[in-house]
């Protein structure tokens, strides 16, 4: 069987959580690199992403390879949003302007901000991306090479990034099966202050609201599957979220402020016992919900 030609040469990801850690190993086992180089903090996790296979090399810092690196590579950030300015400090003294940089953060506004005031414009070099995928899980061993299967990756290219900086990370992203659209940063971060940072603040809260201020020693001994599906998102890296929070204030607040004031109409329908307005709620938000479903499982299948 004829092995696919990499589509870059060298792919360095630094940070090698779940997300990072899952593209390098993706791109690796579908040998889209001639090589993938991931750059974590301790040794221990080093060792554990040559162990089960992230990568082919495993380093402590960025300045022990940037000397190697060329027009032909790319280099990935996956690191939690608050990191990323010294990361892009670190890229901007230590790489040649020819490398690719892109990202995986979940708020791109604040890392644009932070790519002009490290770089003192938008470089040709950095295309800002998001990958619309993930799990409850972290940390290397968290890892997977098709995590990124039939999901979009969203970009968000300033007006400066170079033409073929951005064929290069579309084709990475396509290496290991992910479906990439371009949206601006304004929408990118209102649209998942919606249906990704929403619904993981609603999840932190509820959680922590039934562990410590309700009074029963039965609360999660007693719950049932709907409660595992529906607060799964809360076992989320709390570092990563916190971040994300941060970053996205105000599209957060806002979607927040949207959330509340429904809830509070819903608090004033179960207290009257308006029977329509639930009724119509509950119809209105299954019959969305089914439509998403079936429009994920039509597309998964097409």
């Amino acid at each position: 069987m004829v092995q696919p030609r990499p589509v870059i040469r060298k792919l360095v990801v630094i940070g090698a959580g779940l997300i990072g850690g899952s593209l390098a190993k993706g791109v690796k086992q579908r040998h889209g690199c001639e090589e993938a180089i991931v750059v974590v903090r301790r040794q221990e996790v080093a060792d554990r992403a040559l162990e089960t296979g992230v990568a082919d090399r495993a380093v402590l810092s960025l300045a022990d390879i940037a000397p190697e690196l060329n027009g032909e590579d790319l280099i990935f950030i996956a690191v939690p949003t608050l990191a990323v300015t010294q990361v892009l400090e670190e890229i901007k003294n230590t790489v040649a302007a020819e490398v690719t940089v892109t990202d995986g953060a979940s708020v791109k506004g604040n890392v644009a901000d932070a790519v002009v005031r490290v770089y003192g414009t938008a470089p040709a070099q950095v295309v800002l991306g998001h990958p619309i995928a993930g799990s409850e899980k972290s940390g290397v061993d968290a890892a997977n090479p098709d995590l990124y299967e039939n999901h979009r990756v969203i970009l968000t290219p300033s007006d400066e990034a170079g033409e073929k900086h951005v064929d290069k990370v579309k084709a990475v992203w396509e290496c290991v099966g992910a479906q990439v659209v371009e949206m601006s940063i304004a929408e990118h971060d209102q649209v998942l202050g919606a249906t990704s940072h929403l619904p993981h603040a609603i999840a932190y809260s509820l959680v922590d609201t039934l562990a410590h201020d309700i009074d029963n020693p039965n609360i999660f001994r007693y719950a049932a599957g709907g409660f595992r599906d529906f607060t799964r998102i809360a076992s989320s890296d709390p570092l990563m979220w916190h971040d994300i929070m941060r970053a996205n204030k105000t599209d957060v607040l806002q979607s927040l402020d949207l959330f509340m004031a429904n809830l509070q109409r819903l608090r004033g329908a179960i207290e009257s016992g308006n029977s329509e307005y639930l009724l119509e709620t509950f119809t209105r938000a299954k019959t969305a919900r089914d439509r998403y479903i079936h429009s994920q499982v039509k597309q998964k299948n097409a």
